[in-house]
């Protein structure tokens, strides 16, 4: 296909990023390592504590070992290239590189996304029908569930962006910190408009109908709840109250990025990538570091895992 006229193929870009002012950016730069290294402490504490305490090897906490798995690598595919950028102002990123960070982006992402249907599955099963947890919640079933869950990211997240790959032209500047699809569409040689179309479809199947379903499974839990002795139901409440935490600050910072005018023929296409670097701060720094701090913080069997061997090496 021939490029428009007076735009050239880009083989970089240029991201940005929030300010070019250095004082600005040195202070972002200690600000977003300090994040980074209480992510990555977070979620490696999360992944050791699981694998090495016995008792939590249960499906729920397989389930978390896989989401701080993935918390891990998430922000550590963005927040690397953002601490150089801010060290160093240049925000020049091969276009290689910036796609490699749009597919990891669209797996993990996309991955989360399920993984936190899959939770929700499993604290339906466990309240709503308890009896039948045993067999319902096997490993052999749980392994084959996790794994569809990361093929099916693969399939719906990343496989649509290999085959319909975005050719970036010149002038080739990003008003972002990181790579993603939904900016990248914007410096496009050609029509975006089937890219913009399945990225829509996309986002239904991977956001949003995974939403309905946890909408409707906390229904089930609740009606479930409510029916139980008044004494059992802090106890309900106490093992979704994570889970919720987590649902609400991911698939709420996750509908308002993909589910707004994405399109850039829209007259609000401008006003809503402004917008969208700065929920992307929280979308791919924040939430990955105060998602282990949740779970840890108001979960009592993970807390007694670790005084435990705090006790047990004193002793």
């Amino acid at each position: 296909m021939d490029l428009p006229i007076n735009r050239t193929l880009a083989t970089e870009v240029i991201l940005l990023g929030f300010s070019q002012n250095v004082k600005i950016n040195l202070l972002l730069f200690f600000l977003f390592l300090i994040i980074y290294i209480i992510t990555l402490f977070g979620n490696g504490f999360m992944v050791c504590v699981i694998i090495i305490s016995s008792h939590l090897h249960t499906p729920m906490y397989f389930f978390l070992c896989n989401l701080a798995f993935i918390d891990f690598f998430y922000s550590s595919s963005t927040v690397p290239k953002l601490l150089e950028s801010l060290l160093f102002s240049s925000g020049k990123t091969s276009l290689m590189i910036c796609d490699i960070q749009v597919h990891v982006g669209l797996f993990l992402g996309g991955t989360e996304c399920l993984l936190l249907v899959l939770m929700a599955y499993d604290r339906y099963v466990a309240i709503c029908k308890p009896l039948y947890y045993l067999v319902l919640m096997r490993w052999s079933i749980c392994y084959r569930l996790i794994t569809l869950v990361w093929v099916s990211s693969f399939i719906l997240s990343v496989l649509p962006s290999l085959l319909m790959p975005v050719r970036a032209c010149n002038p080739n500047q990003l008003n972002h910190f990181v790579c993603e699809i939904l900016v990248l569409i914007k410096i496009s040689c050609e029509s975006t408009e089937k890219t913009e179309i399945v990225i829509s479809c996309i986002s239904f199947f991977s956001i949003v109908f995974p939403f309905i379903f946890i909408l409707l499974s906390y229904a089930c839990i609740l009606s479930s709840v409510l029916k139980i002795r008044s004494s059992r139901r802090s106890k309900a409440f106490s093992t979704c109250s994570s889970h919720v935490t987590v649902v609400t600050l991911f698939y709420g910072t996750a509908l308002i990025m993909y589910c707004g005018p994405s399109s850039r023929y829209s007259p609000n296409f401008g006003k809503y990538i402004s917008v969208l670097k700065y929920i992307s701060v929280f979308y791919v720094a924040i939430i990955p570091m105060v998602n282990p701090l949740i779970y840890s913080l108001k979960n009592k069997e993970i807390i007694t895992a670790v005084l435990s061997k705090k006790q047990s090496k004193k002793s």
